[in-house]
């Protein structure tokens, strides 16, 4: 024990010296585009997933206030024992026709979704073939899976054909993609991945939790997007990004295959079921997720107003079209001061650093809402101009 708690200690105390060890904003408020932080009174907030603006918006409480009256706090059980609801079904079968796939089941999030998607329907003679910047839940997911591991430079096809030869004596290959990755804000060129794909006869997994309800036609996703829906095996997702902010994932794809999942998938054997009440709000959600053409065109008109003046200070980003702005300030502790900056003038936005991201890719992300006004974004940037100069990141007025 103790020697555990030494090492842990020196651990906890290296980060410290290197000024990346992070800490936890505790919010007073419900989340939105303005929030308040305990201590440190209100901010304008560019960190969260909440890209439509549904997380506190009044359709969405009514939502789920009407649901928890109905359906009571939660099922209180694993869906093969006294967990499986009919309006999780409901859910299920209304989110695999707006995915445009055969079946969908849920779990309690998706990074369960995910670790347990690998492992229950492949064996140790297969492969997954995998982008190096995908997210540690798919990451760990093939981890738990005995299938043999191949990774691809991100979003590099060369390279991933390459390991697709590499791999062509495995009798299943399945390729693995983030559709929008969550730290550079850039999308999986599905188009492209799903004809190598039919060119080596490989499978084809998709993590759309950043994407869908924000991209393509009704927010539908990266295979809507790209028009390869229907070369999707596998898909996961959130609701806990766009679709509302609160919790909970699934998978989708072929019947074949979820109900091989139902059967072999450990977390959702083993973890409790959706309550009920949340499977209600989010069939509504999706109802308005349908019909937010107009919020996803504020969504883009922001983000693009966003990039252009960050890039016009002198800012690195990168490219894309993505609500999220990955600002690339390469230095971890550089990005840890950033972010407290911002903190100290009423911008909340969060540094990230190794292990999150490779080392000396360290940034600033900042994530827009259609729940923000032009004044929000105004009002960031003059703070990020200010912090920026002061940080010796942008050159000072001469």
């Amino acid at each position: 024990m103790t020697r555990l708690a030494d090492r842990l200690k020196a651990r906890l105390a290296e980060l410290e010296k290197n000024q990346v060890r992070k800490r936890e904003r505790v919010l007073t408020t419900p989340q939105g585009s303005h929030i308040e932080i305990g201590g440190l009174g209100p901010m304008i907030n560019f960190c969260t997933n909440n890209y439509l603006g549904l997380a506190n918006d009044p359709a969405v409480i009514k939502l789920a206030q009407a649901a928890f009256k109905k359906y009571g706090y939660g099922i209180a059980s694993v869906r093969f024992i006294a967990g499986t609801h009919e309006i999780g079904l409901k859910l299920e079968k209304r989110l695999a026709g707006f995915l445009e796939q055969e079946a969908v089941m849920t779990y309690t999030t998706c990074f369960d979704a995910n670790a347990g998607l690998f492992e229950a329907l492949l064996s140790a003679e297969d492969a997954i073939i995998s982008d190096a910047l995908n997210h540690a839940s798919i990451i760990d997911g093939v981890r738990l899976c005995k299938a043999q591991r191949f990774v691809y430079k991100h979003n590099d096809l060369t390279e991933l054909e390459l390991r697709l030869q590499e791999a062509k004596s495995a009798p299943v290959r399945l390729i693995a993609t983030d559709g929008v990755f969550s730290m550079n804000g850039d999308l999986a060129p599905l188009d492209k991945i799903c004809a190598l794909a039919q060119k080596y006869d490989a499978l084809v997994m998709v993590d759309d939790s950043h994407a869908v309800g924000v991209v393509g036609p009704q927010g539908r996703g990266t295979p809507a997007l790209f028009k390869v829906v229907n070369k999707i095996d596998l898909l996961s997702g959130t609701f806990s990004k766009a679709l509302g902010g609160g919790v909970g994932g699934y998978v989708a794809g072929r019947q074949i295959y979820i109900d091989a999942l139902r059967q072999f998938s450990r977390p959702y054997t083993f973890s409790n079921a959706l309550p009920p009440a949340l499977s209600a709000t989010v069939l509504g959600i999706l109802n308005i997720v349908e019909m937010a053409d107009e919020r996803r065109a504020n969504l883009s008109a922001l983000t693009g107003y966003m990039r252009q003046s960050l890039t016009k200070l002198g800012f690195t980003i990168k490219p894309g079209s993505h609500p999220i702005i990955p600002i690339m300030l390469f230095d971890g502790a550089k990005a840890q001061q950033f972010a407290t900056k911002l903190v100290e003038n009423g911008i909340f936005a969060v540094g990230f650093f190794y292990p999150v991201v490779p080392q000396g890719e360290a940034r600033i992300r900042v994530q827009i809402s259609a729940a923000h006004v032009k004044a929000d974004l105004d009002r960031a940037l003059a703070v990020f101009e200010v912090v920026g100069k002061e940080l010796g990141i942008l050159k000072p007025i001469t």
